[in-house]
């Protein structure tokens, strides 16, 4: 099982030696990948969690890819219906051909609806619209041209090369854990990645949910590659904790019990979702720095 981070592109320590800081940590403490956030208009609705400046996602990918040698690197997760798929589709095969194949690509549909009015993008059928995007890039990494003529996009003859150095393309981790998310990650999925969701909810609900999903497809099931909050604390949480919260033996546990759960990611996001959880990026990383080093004396 692999184990990745979340690299806070937003806020006021997202400068250019903090983020080059924490893709150090990533590189040194044997991470195995880190993944960013998206937003492309800090609208009030975006600012009560995630505040100004919003790295731009693709901007920070390729230049952490020229910093980093090892660490598989991607977007957890790109709003899809924020950007043109061609231009979705260029920019990651760009980055994944630049990095050599280590591009992973996150997405998503957004809940901002003052972030998708600023962007002139309706927010109603935003599902819709992000399942034919979706269809359009990997269309894209997988022909030298296409035609689309579809609900949201229409164009003849349209080629995006170069394409990626990953075969036969990078890996597409479908985020959230409603029931329209979780057949979407059955559709089109690599991974299915989560946020926030309990070990037992997984095991009884959403894991089964996602075979059911995955057997009217005639696909594979995709993999399981959660995202959870990782808050040490010095005294054992109770029961109705989220895996990534408590002591770090409870931490290392829950590690366990989703590998036994066939996960073959976990990605760990220090941020405790409003601004004023925000800490200097050095007690971020003293934590995450705890956790990998006791994760690997458990499992040498």
């Amino acid at each position: 099982m692999k184990i990745g981070i979340n690299i806070l592109n937003f806020g006021p320590y997202a400068d250019p030696e903090s983020l080059a800081g924490w893709a150090r940590l990533a590189e040194d403490e044997g991470f195995d990948f880190a993944l960013i956030s998206d937003h492309v208009a800090v609208t009030p609705d975006v600012a009560e969690q995630y505040p100004a400046p919003f790295q731009d996602p693709f901007a920070l990918l390729a230049w952490l890819a020229g910093t980093t040698s090892r660490i598989e690197l991607g977007t957890g997760v790109l709003i899809v219906p924020y950007r043109h798929p061609l231009l979705i589709a260029r920019m990651a095969a760009g980055i994944d051909r630049l990095s050599g194949g280590r591009m992973i690509l996150g997405v998503g549909v957004g809940w901002a609806r003052q972030e998708f009015a600023a962007l002139g993008v309706p927010y109603e059928r935003r599902g819709a619209r992000t399942d034919e995007y979706l269809d359009a890039i990997v269309d894209h990494w997988t022909h030298d041209s296409i035609t689309k003529k579809g609900q949201f996009v229409a164009y003849e003859q349209v080629a995006t090369a170069p394409a990626p150095a990953r075969q036969p393309y990078p890996p597409i981790w479908v985020g959230g854990a409603s029931p329209a998310a979780i057949g979407r990650a059955a559709r089109i999925g690599d991974a299915w990645h989560p946020l926030n969701v309990r070990i037992d909810w997984l095991r009884d609900t959403g894991l089964p949910a996602l075979r059911t999903a995955s057997e009217s497809t005639g696909r594979p099931v995709p993999a399981l590659a959660p995202r959870i909050p990782l808050r040490l604390t010095d005294a054992p949480l109770g029961d109705d904790r989220l895996p990534g919260q408590g002591t770090l033996e409870q931490v290392l546990d829950d590690l366990d019990a989703l590998a036994a759960l066939g996960a073959t990611h976990v990605q760990f996001d220090t941020y405790g979702g409003n601004p004023a959880s925000l800490r200097p990026p050095s007690e971020d990383q003293r934590d995450l720095a705890r956790v990998i080093n006791a994760h690997h004396t458990r499992h040498p």
